[in-house]
């Protein structure tokens, strides 16, 4: 089943089209990475498929309705995390869920659940001027969680935090894919993207230049489709990754000769450049 499907979205700011006919499909319980430098689009997409822009033409469908004209009770279905979207830096952690809870109309256990849910608890007193920006981070979470959402919007929901945090954010991000939720994620970290996206797609310039799992799209643009074996004597071996290399390695695999093997697929920010010319970052 379809929650997400968009059809020659198109959305222009003055003269410069930001997005030029974007085509997707997300299935429920996925995780979809949209992965590209900063102003590639990214954050334009996710403000039209939760109805806070109107694209100038295409559809975008959520849940199997026009995004722009989702009602209450299908925007409670979705959850955001945006900058510092929704977070007021004098209230406390509690009070700024508490004041989200009454703007959807959730008990104040919600609040409680969610804090916790995230690793809050001990921090519900502080102010969120006082946070640090990985608790920060999991504050604007606890926000998206609140209403127990079908769709997560992430954007860039890992930016500026140190690789531990980091991890922290995306085994959260894991157990909602866990429990059936949906996830769609932005990212310019492609290895973010490879560790947690079931499908990616690689957005420059408004238009995606591929689509598909990580693994295989880095399979995909292996041009060299070859073997690097590393033996224990120090001797480097470059052979072919097909059936002609088998009886090769099968042989330093029996003489326990094999130190490391490697493969040549790209990385996805390799991918990324050779299809557009450009990194990442």
């Amino acid at each position: 089943m379809r929650t997400i499907h968009t059809e020659g979205i198109r959305k222009s700011f003055g003269k410069k089209e930001v997005l030029c006919g974007i085509d997707i499909s997300i299935a429920e319980g996925e995780i979809f990475g949209l992965l590209g430098p900063s102003g590639a689009g990214k954050t334009t997409l996710i403000k039209i498929l939760t109805g806070q822009l109107t694209p100038d033409s295409g559809s975008a469908l959520v849940f199997g309705k026009n995004a722009a004209a989702m009602e209450g009770s299908d925007r409670r279905r979705i959850g955001i995390m945006m900058d510092n979207f929704g977070i007021y830096e004098r209230l406390s952690c509690m009070d700024n869920l508490l004041l989200f809870a009454k703007l959807y109309r959730l008990p104040p256990a919600a609040a409680e659940k969610a804090l916790a849910e995230v690793g809050l608890s001990e921090a519900a007193k502080r102010e969120a001027r006082k946070l640090s920006k990985g608790m920060r981070s999991r504050l604007q979470l606890a926000r998206a969680f609140m209403t127990a959402p079908d769709i997560l919007f992430l954007d860039e929901p890992t930016s500026g935090l140190d690789p531990s945090m980091a991890d922290e954010i995306h085994e959260l991000i894991l157990k909602k894919k866990e429990e059936g939720c949906t996830v769609f994620l932005t990212t310019h970290n492609m290895a973010e993207a490879y560790k947690l996206c079931d499908r990616t797609a690689l957005l420059n310039d408004g238009v995606i230049v591929e689509c598909g799992n990580p693994a295989e799209i880095c399979r995909r643009h292996d041009s060299r489709c070859e073997m690097h074996i590393r033996l224990r004597s120090g001797q480097e071996i470059v052979c072919p990754k097909d059936a002609r290399s088998a009886e090769t390695v099968a042989a330093y695999l029996r003489e326990d000769a094999i130190e490391t093997i490697h493969s040549t697929e790209p990385s996805l920010e390799a991918v990324f450049m050779a299809l557009t010319g450009r990194k990442l970052m």
